[in-house]
């Protein structure tokens, strides 16, 4: 049995065998692992497989420390029940059957006074693998409970990328190591997809390429550029078009590649004539000068790799800003090279059918979705927020902490405190969510169960076999799934009534891959397309081949598109026909003269590895990074407590004097827990749930803000 202590440094040693497995964690890497595996049935030492041609070897600090996690002495062990006030944090440890029996009942009771769509699964969690991850999906569709619009992390990003090249995949990423040119932009690698960085150095230290990094702040990622930008958040677009009005007033512009690829060169020229270097530079905070060298670097390097990450996702305008910056590929035509192009994210060539999976040949089209990053807003009774019609009474939650990390903190929080509201949540650790649920069920961790993974930032399916036996009182997300099923009367559905392996080997089945024996055997799939299919050379994925430079904005294409009920979101009709720096961010003012992003931390995950010690250690404390001017405008020096706030509330946290930002942004770095900060209230009080155009999406770098000295 695995059980919940601290390994020791002489099991630790005791290697009888290496196991081979997948990081599940929120990450697009989805690194392949090794993890040294000891005869007393313990997990040891965790490394990246240097087989994997992606991974190569190489993870992040903090997944290298897994046996924290895993053998942490705070992890949940049993089935707890609420038995004081919300949040009180008293608890009776329950038997499994009666846990189960007592969350089925308060989802009957939910149903039976106000329809089924008062139960609402909430789950997330990216790369976590698809069995325990989405089997909760087959359990709403079979009960027709709320459906669950996962807007938190992607919409931005992957909506804006597919608008301009029709389709959710691109160039090898593995060609980075092959490029003349890596820009890094919107992603600050080296804290959160460590690979990236792996392929990009090794393009340096072999072919001399130049690396270019894009951010508002000068972070870890920052720190390795040849050349590093920092602009002001939310005016990526800008410095795009500028780069763009270069390449056509100095003949860097490919025209024969975008007459035979693009939808409208001339009118995308015309439309930027305007976007000079000096109106970037006003708009960005660069200089001329930054703009014009950048311009001149990519244009006259054919075998530019253009690695677009996830900070498009995070602000108001993060779509239009990734199809500006994904534009510049096509106006170059680095496309047409080895080491060129523009890449995001993969989802599209791994073709999991996950039909039986998630119950889709039961979904409902008239059962409600609800915005994951509006649950603040569902949960204190907006009307809009709940599609106009009932209350949500019940929640399970699976691989997420809303408490902590959605947006309109405040209103989670009161939403959460209803005392006609029940929730259960099954984690891995007492979370802030957990703390304040009805029911907490502990859950398995990654080597304690089989599981199939797909990494949008790489090329690869990978296997997750059990690796190691959990606690005796543990149990899977599937299991979880399941004994609801069979309580609530659905378990003979299809789907249902299957094990780990056999909905593994039913999805790759269905998929055309290769079974769980082969994988087994195998470790992975490299699904990567050919060279001509991934860099678009038989045309774009629109039905006429061609890119868009123009795109349809309300009604284009996009992975994660809202049902015809919700329909486009957001201002929509601010969005430009053309490339361009649109401000529907939230703008600096008089009243909230700072721009503050949330950006992640090196040692934390979101919310995940916030329990681990040696990951607090190193990050320390809440702080915020106030660049020195601003600082000493307000008479602030390097530790004092400062307040933030602005409509949507206000919180008190250190200061830490530090250049690296444009004057007048401020920077939190990591997904503190709220208890972690001087009044028990997290950054997430301050940003936004408002949804974000087209498609929604939580801009949780794009806030403004008021700050000062603390006087108390």
């Amino acid at each position: 049995m695995n059980l919940a202590t601290p390994i020791t440094a002489k099991a630790a040693s005791n290697v009888s065998r290496v196991g081979h497995t997948v990081c599940p964690h929120d990450c697009p890497s989805a690194c392949a692992l090794d993890v040294d595996l000891t005869a007393e049935g313990r997990i040891g030492r965790v490394r990246g497989s240097s087989e994997n041609t992606y991974t190569a070897g190489v993870i992040c600090a903090k997944v290298a420390r897994y046996t924290e996690r895993l053998y942490h002495p705070r992890r949940l062990l049993t089935p707890r029940r609420r038995i004081g006030a919300k949040g009180e944090g008293a608890w009776l440890e329950i038997s499994w059957n009666d846990a189960l029996d007592e969350i089925a009942e308060a989802f009957v009771k939910a149903e039976a006074r106000h329809g089924s769509e008062a139960v609402w699964p909430y789950f997330y969690a990216g790369t976590m693998g698809q069995v325990q991850r989405d089997s909760i999906e087959r359990l709403r569709h079979a009960k027709k409970y709320s459906g669950f619009f996962g807007s938190i992390c992607t919409n931005m990003a992957w909506t804006g990328y597919v608008m301009g090249t029709g389709a959710l995949r691109g160039p090898d990423p593995r060609e980075m190591a092959k490029s003349d040119c890596v820009v890094i932009w919107g992603t600050n690698a080296v804290s959160t997809q460590i690979n990236v960085m792996t392929h990009a150095v090794k393009a340096r230290k072999d072919r001399g390429a130049k690396i270019v990094v894009v951010d508002i702040y000068d972070n870890p990622t920052m720190k390795q550029a040849d050349m590093g930008l920092i602009l002001k958040p939310g005016t990526d677009a800008a410095l795009a078009c500028a780069v763009m009005h270069i390449a056509f007033r100095d003949g860097y512009a490919d025209r024969a590649y975008m007459a035979r690829f693009a939808d409208d060169p001339a009118g995308l020229e015309a439309h930027l004539r305007t976007k000079t270097p000096e109106w970037a530079s006003a708009i960005t905070g660069l200089s001329v000068e930054e703009i014009e060298a950048f311009a001149r670097l990519v244009g006259t390097t054919p075998k530019t790799f253009f690695r677009l990450g996830y900070g498009f996702a995070r602000q108001r305008n993060g779509t239009v800003s990734m199809h500006a910056a994904l534009s510049i590929s096509t106006v170059l035509g680095s496309w047409q090279h080895e080491g060129g192009g523009a890449f995001h994210n993969n989802g599209d060539i791994f073709r999991l059918n996950k039909a039986e999976l998630m119950g889709t040949a039961y979904a409902d089209p008239d059962i409600r979705m609800l915005d994951q990053s509006q649950i603040g807003r569902v949960l204190t009774g907006d009307a809009e927020a709940l599609r106009h019609r009932g209350p949500v009474t019940a929640l399970l939650i699976q691989n997420t902490n809303p408490m902590n990390v959605a947006p309109e903190q405040r209103l989670v929080k009161q939403g959460f405190q209803r005392d006609d509201l029940f929730v259960a949540v099954h984690e891995q650790f007492m979370t802030e969510t957990a703390e304040i649920a009805d029911i907490v069920l502990p859950a398995t961790m990654f080597v304690e169960h089989d599981d199939l993974y797909r990494a949008g930032g790489q090329n690869h399916i990978l296997l997750g076999p059990k690796l190691v036996e959990p606690p005796e009182t543990v149990r899977t997300n599937l299991f979880v799934i399941e004994e609801l099923a069979r309580r609530l009367g659905v378990s003979d559905y299809p789907g249902f009534g299957l094990s780990e392996r056999e909905h593994i080997d039913g999805m790759l089945a269905a998929s055309g891959w290769p079974g769980y024996e082969t994988l087994a055997l195998e470790r992975w799939i490299d699904a990567q397309p050919d060279f001509e299919t991934a860099h678009y050379l038989k045309g774009f994925g629109y039905p006429d081949g061609k890119f868009r430079f123009s795109p349809d904005w309300a009604n284009g294409p996009s992975p994660n598109r809202p049902p015809k009920s919700i329909g486009a979101m957001g201002p929509v009709a601010a969005l430009p026909q053309f490339p361009d720096y649109v401000e529907v961010i939230e703008v600096a003012d008089a009243e909230h003269p700072f721009r503050l992003a949330t950006s992640p931390a090196r040692s934390f995950l979101n919310s995940t590895f916030a329990e681990t010690p040696s990951s607090v250690q190193k990050e320390g404390r809440p702080e915020v990074m106030v660049e020195p001017s601003d600082a000493a405008a307000l008479g602030i020096v390097d530790g004092d407590v400062v307040r933030l706030g602005n409509s949507r509330g206000e919180i008190r946290l250190h200061a830490r004097i530090v250049s690296g930002a444009r004057p007048g942004v401020l920077i939190a770095e990591g997904l503190w827990p709220n208890k972690a900060h001087l009044d028990g209230e997290g950054i997430n009080v301050l940003t936004g749930g408002d949804a974000v155009a087209p498609y929604g999406g939580a801009a949780f770098h794009d806030n403004h803000v008021w700050m000062r000295k603390d006087s108390e």
